[in-house]
């Protein structure tokens, strides 16, 4: 009895783990042009982006990049309206912060980030800004959503206001391309 209670916390255990850090590997298209998004998310210390074009012109090659980070979903979408597939890949950290690693592609040619500023560097959307943010694509339109906290930090509640931070995708300095908020509102949570 022992014996079989022990190899079923062995399992039960492995199970929990294989949730928690399980890999990520998906394909995602529009017409013919997309990527293959993989992460082993072994650890969030170490971890490796894959991300591999598909549909490309024959020179792309596959970008690997070191990331402090898990991977948990990635969606597809033409961001910057200019015919091509770009994409966003939705991370999360040790301490559980989320946030979004987003890819645009270049004429389907070579593909490169997509600046996602910080929110720390608005004064007015950051008030009450403790993390817990949510992210959302709905036909290429970045919906950031978070609780609101008192300005007193001893506070560890937060208030029963929710800040919603809307996002484009507009051109940048030399052929980049970066995101821009262009409303916020805040709502009161049920």
């Amino acid at each position: 009895m022992r014996i079989i209670l022990f190899f079923g916390l062995v399992l039960f255990s492995g199970q929990l783990i294989g949730q928690v850090w399980s890999r990520y590997d998906s394909t995602m298209k529009i017409g013919k042009a997309g990527y293959r998004i993989s992460c082993l998310n072994r650890s969030t210390d170490a971890n490796v982006l894959n991300i591999r074009p598909i549909g490309f012109k024959a020179e792309t090659r596959e970008a690997s990049i070191p990331l402090k980070a898990r991977v948990f979903r990635a969606e597809i979408d033409d961001l910057n309206n200019d015919g091509f597939p770009d994409l966003i890949i939705f991370i999360e950290d040790a301490a559980g912060k989320k946030s979004i690693f987003p890819i645009h592609s270049q004429d389907n040619e070579r593909i490169a980030p997509i600046y996602f500023p910080d929110i720390l560097d608005d004064m007015e959307s950051s008030k009450g800004y403790r993390g817990k943010d949510e992210y959302t694509l709905v036909e290429g339109i970045l919906f950031r959503k978070f609780p609101v906290y008192p300005a007193d930090t001893t506070v560890k509640e937060p208030t029963n206001k929710i800040r919603q931070l809307m996002y484009r995708v507009i051109k940048g300095e030399r052929d980049s391309w970066k995101f821009k908020m262009f409303r916020q509102f805040d709502f009161t949570s049920n």
